[in-house]
Order: structure tokens, then C-alpha cells, then sequence
């Protein structure tokens, strides 16, 4: 009796894993999304920091996609993931990085089930390399 109870939960444990990794992550609610925008003057600058790239469309199904981005280091640094961060641009400004770093796997951020609420939605990633050199961008998520 043991052996075939422990073989159950054993069983039932195994079963949810698939869940557990394609578990859909909230990264903006519906209340952070009804706050006012921040209103953030566009910059042009020529930096050295490193390259930050969306490899996910900017025009996504907001109930469920794929996000993915790009960090690359320029100059034989190396990205400091530590410095790492993700701002939504409201009033008063939400930092969503702990909902976007479960997704980091070295210069690569990849989170295969997100969702946010209809609308268009302007996050600032920024990041730093090893040589304290900083890069900043602006993506603007637009849910259908």
C-alpha cells in the first residue's frame, strides 16, 4: 500500500510540471494599465553601452505571446545582469523587473506565456555592462 501511494504521488507530481513551465506571467495589470503615462522626453544619444534588441513583435495578442529580447555587449564587455531593469512608464512608475527576470538566461530574455491588457504599453529596459557603460530603450508593447 505505501509503494503504490508513494508511485501516486509521485505520478501526480510529474503531471504538473508541464503546467508549472508553461504557466502564463502577468506582466502588466489591468489596474497599473488604467494609471496615467508618463510623459518621458525622447533622447538621441550615440552610446558605447550595450545593444538592447526585441526579437517579439511590438503588435501582440495580449492574452498570450511570447516575449523575447536581445542584450548585446559591445567592446569585450560583458552584460552586468544585475543592472538589469524593466519600467513600465506610468504615474507613478512600476518596475516590472521581477516579473521579467524569471525569463533571463545570459545576454537572452525569453518568457514564453505573458499576457497584458489591451492598449499600448511603454516599458524601458535598461541595462549595463561590466565597464559600467549604460543603455537604455523604450518598447512599446500595442495588445490587440
Amino acid at each position: 500500500m505505501h509503494s503504490f501511494l508513494s508511485t501516486t504521488v509521485i505520478a501526480l507530481a510529474m503531471s504538473s510540471l508541464p503546467w508549472l513551465a508553461s504557466a502564463q506571467t502577468k506582466l502588466i495589470t489591468e489596474a497599473e494599465a488604467q494609471t496615467p503615462n508618463l510623459q518621458v522626453p525622447s533622447t538621441r544619444a550615440i552610446t558605447r553601452g550595450p545593444g538592447i534588441s526585441l526579437l517579439s513583435p511590438t503588435e501582440v495578442a495580449g492574452k498570450a505571446f511570447a516575449f523575447k529580447l536581445a542584450f548585446e555587449p559591445r567592446g569585450g564587455a560583458k552584460i552586468d545582469a544585475g543592472s538589469i531593469k524593466f519600467e513600465y512608464l506610468k504615474q507613478p512608475l512600476v518596475d516590472l523587473t521581477s516579473r521579467f527576470k524569471p525569463g533571463l538566461n545570459g545576454n537572452q530574455l525569453e518568457l514564453p506565456q505573458v499576457s497584458i491588457p489591451t492598449g499600448t504599453h511603454p516599458i524601458r529596459v535598461s541595462v549595463r555592462d561590466t565597464e559600467g557603460r549604460e543603455a537604455h530603450t523604450i518598447i512599446h508593447l500595442n495588445a490587440k
